[in-house]
């Protein structure tokens, strides 16, 4: 019986290949995240929300850079080949692609990290609060 999921054959085994293994290198998950922060992380993460939001709750170690102030002139104090990740509100949100484009169109390396806060509560891990 053809449905939604049927009707459309999935891609060939090398095409989903392909594409799969391209998206970890535009994306990364919450836990991965979060183990990475127990050490060096190897990137700065950025919370691209607003600040009011940023203070109500983020991931611990997250700096709050809101999306639109993504400039040149800001990301100057990390070095060139600093990896940046971003992420924002969850997955209703496009914020973290936002200001993952915004880095990008500066030549920064860039991630987001799927889930945003809500993928981060989801996985049972805590937010801080205030502006550090």
């Amino acid at each position: 019986m053809t449905n939604n999921v049927t009707a459309v054959p999935a891609a060939p085994s090398d095409l989903a290949r392909e594409h799969f293994a391209a998206e970890f290198t535009f994306e990364a998950d919450c836990w991965d995240v979060h183990d990475a922060l127990q050490g060096d992380p190897g990137f700065v993460l950025l919370d691209v929300r607003s600040p009011a939001l940023f203070e109500k709750g983020h991931v611990p170690g997250a700096i709050n850079l809101p999306h639109g102030k993504i400039i040149r002139s800001k990301m100057a104090k990390w070095p060139e080949e600093a990896l940046f990740v971003t992420y924002c509100a969850g997955p209703h949100c496009n914020g973290a692609a936002r200001g993952a484009l915004r880095l990008a169109e500066l030549g920064r390396p860039v991630k987001i990290m799927a889930g945003g806060i809500t993928g981060w509560i989801d996985e049972g891990f805590e937010l801080a609060t205030g502006n550090s």
